[in-house]
């Protein structure tokens, strides 16, 4: 079967990676009503067991994953190792004995356990000894629900805060005032201030080494020129070359040598990477994780539609897809300042055209908005299962990438 997931990040205080949501469905075409939270949680487990490992798609970090009741009682979670799942309780169970005595075991036995859009109700405060985490959203909770909630769990120190649906940094600095843990939400991908400054000579060279890899024909003379004018890109530039991924058996010592090895395709994803990576170094490490999935997934859908797509200027175009996030600036303000082809810039701008959609669609994915991915897909006239395998393979290899390049 396919694993038709979404991984929604939950970052700490510092925002740092902490844990995956996984948002699962066991076909694009199949969203609730269609299938219910039952089917929809045991066919979660049943994917992480033998189709893509739990640890594969969560590089190794916790995955929050919904539970019903039902599920609960038929012991679903104990098909995962306590250190890889965070059992979330969906805010449609009713507090009662049963559940409390669910929880008990599921705490005996190690697990962590999470109250999903919880409403403070006093009943709750039973399961407290238990429960880890206490997730809200804070779209549907007013200041004074918050509070009410800080106040009652005052006594319970374990017990952690996660605020969801944080989409702005306005919304992440209240939340951190008030005393939450982590932080759930698309406000690390978006620009913190729309603020107008140049870009670094370190910068302007990856720009400089972003155009000349946007051409059709390389000018093998330039690039190596941009590189020894920069020591730090040059030794990363040969750390990448001989880097265990590729498996050489010979190291490779020059920077032309190792142009003409890494080849055009390669070249321009080490020169993207580098790119993203550098641009901001205080900014998430998921945040260029992400942009790392996106050109990933844009660079394998476009092998789907080769007539129309430029593999390579997916690759980039996916990649500076989140630009504007990482240098905290508007988008057109980037762009302007950067010499990159015209291929590149415009779905970016204009947001028409396939490479707009092809970004819209991994946006839709990274939400599990599977209804508007759906739509996408047809209007691409793409095969629904490969691009879920796409999405995967984007997922691994970016954080495959992420490691090496660190």
């Amino acid at each position: 079967m396919n694993f038709y997931a979404a991984r929604q990040p939950i970052l700490d205080k510092s925002k740092k990676l902490f844990a995956y949501e996984l948002l699962f469905r066991d076909s694009i075409d199949n969203v609730f009503p269609d299938i219910d939270g039952d089917e929809a949680t045991s066919k979660m487990i049943e994917a992480s067991q033998f189709n893509m490992g739990m640890s594969e798609f969560t590089a190794n970090k916790p995955a929050f994953i919904n539970f019903t009741l039902d599920t609960l009682s038929q012991g679903y979670p104990e098909m995962l190792a306590p250190d890889e799942v965070v059992v979330e309780i969906l805010e449609t169970i009713k507090p009662g004995k049963k559940l409390l005595a669910l929880c008990k075991n599921l705490y005996a036995k190690g697990y962590t356990l999470a109250l999903d859009d919880y409403e403070h109700q006093n009943v709750w405060a039973h399961f407290y000894p238990y429960i880890k985490i206490i997730k809200i959203d804070i779209q549907l909770s007013s200041i004074d629900d918050i509070k009410e909630v800080l106040t009652a769990i005052k006594e319970h120190p374990h017990i952690k805060m996660l605020a969801e649906k944080v989409e702005t940094y306005e919304e992440y600095d209240q939340m951190l005032q008030l005393g939450f843990d982590y932080f759930q939400g698309y406000f690390f991908a978006k620009p913190e201030m729309i603020k107008t400054k140049s870009l670094s000579p370190s910068q302007m060279a990856m720009a400089e080494l972003l155009y000349e890899t946007s051409k059709t024909e390389l000018d093998l003379n330039s690039i190596t020129s941009v590189f020894e004018r920069d020591v730090s890109l040059s030794y990363k530039l040969l750390r990448y070359a001989n880097s265990a991924i590729f498996k050489r058996r010979n190291e490779i010592s020059t920077i032309k040598q190792a142009l003409v090895i890494l080849g055009s395709g390669e070249l321009k994803r080490f020169i993207g990477l580098m790119f993203a990576v550098t641009a901001n170094p205080d900014k998430p490490s998921e945040l260029i994780n992400m942009a790392m999935t996106r050109a990933k997934f844009c660079e394998l859908v476009a092998h789907d539609i080769p007539s129309q797509l430029d593999i390579s200027i997916a690759f980039l175009t996916g990649l500076l897809s989140m630009i504007d996030a990482i240098l905290d600036e508007e988008m057109a303000t980037v762009l302007d300042k950067l010499p990159l082809s015209e291929e590149i810039k415009n779905p970016l701008l204009t947001k028409k055209g396939v490479m707009a959609a092809l970004i819209k669609l991994v946006e839709f994915i990274e939400q599990a908005q599977w209804d508007k991915t759906s739509v996408v897909i047809e209007k691409l006239k793409l095969d629904k299962d490969k691009v879920s395998e796409h999405y995967n393979q984007a997922v691994a290899w970016a954080d495959e990438q992420t490691q090496t390049v660190d």
